[in-house]
């Protein structure tokens, strides 16, 4: 019987933690948030290795950035809590979690992976816009409307982030079949 965590399955999930860590430095600066590829790697991870090892990559890298190594987009450090963008961070374990779920036990169907990706990327706002709403107008004294929020939060993100959704379909029907194989071997 295989172990759910052998070496092979660590190492893999180690390997999206440092893909999660270099989509945070490929960014496009904007005002409070930038535009990263963070959540492209952290759908993937969810849907290439399923909820628990997805999930896994994502508190690596979480833990790895809150113990101050500079991996988020921002730097790192348990300051970062403090900063609007980490509550996108905290989204990015529901969302591995959920697009793994998701694909857990279903073929690999276009369908599905548009499902997860959805469902995983929507967990991130889900988490991340309260965050940055309680954030800038309790922590940081700067009032945020509602309707703001959803503009710089959300609506400003909507085009790219439903091309990383996408890419992430593609990328992970064409790596699924290599990833079968590696972790049935």
């Amino acid at each position: 019987m295989k172990k759910a965590f052998d070496i092979k399955s660590l190492s893999i999930s180690a390997l999206f933690t440092a893909l999660i860590i270099v989509g945070a430095y490929i960014k496009v600066p904007l005002p409070v948030i930038p535009f990263t590829l963070q959540t492209l790697f952290v759908i993937m991870a969810g849907m290439l290795l399923g909820s628990r090892k997805g999930l896994l990559s994502v508190l690596s890298y979480t833990f790895i950035g809150l113990i101050g190594l500079p991996v988020f987009s921002g730097g790192g450090g348990l300051a970062y809590v403090f900063k609007p963008s980490f509550g996108y961070i905290l989204g990015f374990a529901l969302a591995a979690f959920i697009a793994g779920k998701i694909v857990e036990g279903h073929d690999f169907n276009v369908k599905t992976l548009v499902v997860a990706a959805s469902a995983g990327t929507l967990a991130i706002y889900v988490v991340g816009l309260p965050w940055y709403y309680i954030i800038m107008n309790y922590y940081l004294n700067t009032p945020l409307t509602v309707s703001a929020l959803m503009i710089s939060g959300f609506v400003v993100f909507l085009p790219t982030t439903i091309i990383k959704g996408a890419l992430a379909v593609v990328l992970t029907k064409r790596l699924m079949p290599v990833m079968r194989n590696q972790l049935s071997n």
